[in-house]
């Protein structure tokens, strides 16, 4: 079958009544959680995740996907109207887009925003669905060598991608690594650093590392840092609909945005902020109005927001097709996949193609679900601004403890929410990555599995490998995937620090 008729098979499946009622639940829930402030798109999915446990594997999915797509929508109005990126990637959006609300053009930005997506979304998930599949080509002529290299390349993208310091994410990687060896040996059977406990001979329960430490360490480290001065929700005045001049300074802004976000999106160690930046220098230099730039131009809102949705689209190739996460919002849709025992890869494209691409099709329902929500119902998000924030705090805590009692009923596993909760929160504290220990506790097992394999096979010979064509080059991309985000680092700090003092003059 070619890639159209997968494709429209994937539609045929996604609109089933159920399936629509689970992306639109998927799309609400994320775009609600999401508006809220402080709260990004890792952490609504991580909160979320739970939610899915008891459903099917193909439903609970498409729920997963509007979820992720709904909480990159919402993260955008929280930065639009309160200043208060969820992310980092919607830091640019807030420069320009809180300018225009002040100025009382609130409408139009979050309506560039909302259409931008839209188009960004349709457009990624079309180069998603047909790219693919030569990705997964590649992909099966993968040996355990070649599976290693990719693992190692995985752990380097989000050690060093992740954080202000590559230091520090390696440390983050480790201490997750450590934790994916706990229970019985794949390959041995012997028990390992169960100390005697029953309930750890089967590993660590990656949903409850999950919501934990996104959905529970950060909550308690934003409740932590108390109330930083009055926020200020900034009114939608006006009509939200934009004028034929708004529409003509954003349609170029939207497909160059998503020309940007895409393949940045999809690279190892890419990263949706950059994205961000490149579209929005990119924007400012192209500008007919320069002088409107740091004041509420619509166009750094627009380029913008459509980079930021493409990039997430992006995401769902190395994701899909090798099982490589490449953000953190990935390493969560990581695992919920393995909440049903999959594992994204080539092999998943063949033994669960209704599945793989029932999903990708979803995605194009939910970017017009979520065009038809944001838009009329803006209101509605409005008010969910003014939520108190102890009430806040304390409901997605409540929620997070419910989520997990309902998929594990057990008072060990509650130990480990709280216990990993807290890890969470002192490493959110002392400036350390939550991403890469979801990633090594993920990704630990399989990655050591392929090792033994690989050396089994040479017989203990280190240097096979290196020798495979594919390993090697799977290896250099690591090793730039390590030393790029640094420069990259360096020179985008360099290009915040001048744009925000450009903004203050």
């Amino acid at each position: 079958m070619t890639t159209f008729e997968f494709l429209l098979q994937g539609l045929l499946s996604a609109m089933e009544p159920m399936n629509l009622l689970y992306a639109l639940i998927g799309v609400t829930l994320g775009t609600a959680v999401g508006v809220l402030p402080g709260i990004g798109p890792a952490l609504t999915v991580a909160l979320l995740l739970p939610v899915t446990y008891r459903l099917d594997p193909t439903g609970s999915l498409i729920m997963f996907a509007g979820i992720y797509y709904g909480g990159m929508y919402g993260g955008s109005t929280t930065s639009i109207l309160l200043n208060t990126p969820g992310e980092s990637a919607s830091i640019v959006t807030a420069l320009e887009g809180n300018k225009m609300a002040k100025a009382g053009r609130g409408g139009p930005a979050l309506a560039t925003s909302a259409i931008g997506s839209f188009v960004a979304g349709l457009v990624a998930t079309l180069l998603l669905a047909f790219l693919a599949p030569y990705v997964v080509q590649i992909a099966i002529q993968f040996g355990p060598r070649e599976y290693f290299a990719l693992m190692v390349l995985a752990f380097v993208t989000v050690s060093s991608a992740f954080g202000d310091s590559a230091l520090r994410g390696l440390t983050a990687l480790f201490v997750g690594l450590a934790f994916s060896i706990v229970g019985i040996d794949q390959l041995t059977g012997q028990t390992r650093l169960s100390f005697g406990v029953p309930d750890l001979l089967d590993g660590i329960e990656v949903t409850t590392m999950a919501v934990a430490m996104f959905a529970i360490g950060e909550t308690l480290f934003v409740a932590a840092q108390g109330m930083r001065g009055p926020e200020t929700v900034e009114a939608v005045k006006g009509s939200v609909w934009m004028s034929a001049q708004d529409w003509a300074r954003s349609w170029k802004p939207w497909l160059r945005g998503t020309v940007i976000g895409f393949p940045i999106g999809a690279m190892p160690a890419g990263g949706a902020e950059i994205g961000t930046f490149l579209s929005y220098a990119t924007e400012k230099r192209l500008t007919k109005h320069p002088e409107e730039f740091g004041n509420g131009a619509i166009e750094g809102v627009a380029g913008p927001e459509a980079a930021n949705n493409a990039s997430a689209a992006g995401t769902l190739v190395p994701l899909l097709t090798l099982g490589l996460p490449t953000t953190a919002t990935a390493a969560i849709m990581l695992a919920g996949f393995q909440q049903y025992g999959l594992q994204p890869g080539p092999l998943l494209f063949a033994t669960n193609p209704q599945l793989v691409w029932g999903l990708i099709a979803s995605l194009l329902i939910a970017n017009a679900m979520l065009l038809v929500l944001n838009l009329p119902l803006i209101g509605l998000w409005v008010k969910l601004l003014t939520i108190p924030k102890p009430w806040l705090y304390a409901g997605i805590l409540v929620f997070a403890t419910l989520g997990t009692i309902g998929a594990n009923p057990s008072v060990f596993e509650l130990g480990m929410l709280l216990t990993f909760g807290l890890l969470g929160y002192v490493m959110r504290v002392f400036g350390y990555p939550i991403a890469p220990v979801v990633v090594g506790l993920i990704l630990g097992p399989l990655a050591e599995q392929q090792l033994r394999r690989a050396l089994a096979i040479s017989q203990g010979d280190v240097t096979y490998l290196f020798t495979s064509p594919i390993a090697a080059v799977l290896l250099v991309v690591a090793a730039l995937a390590f030393i790029v985000p640094l420069i990259l680092r360096i020179r985008g700090r360099g290009a915040m620090l001048s744009q925000m003092a450009a903004n203050e003059d």
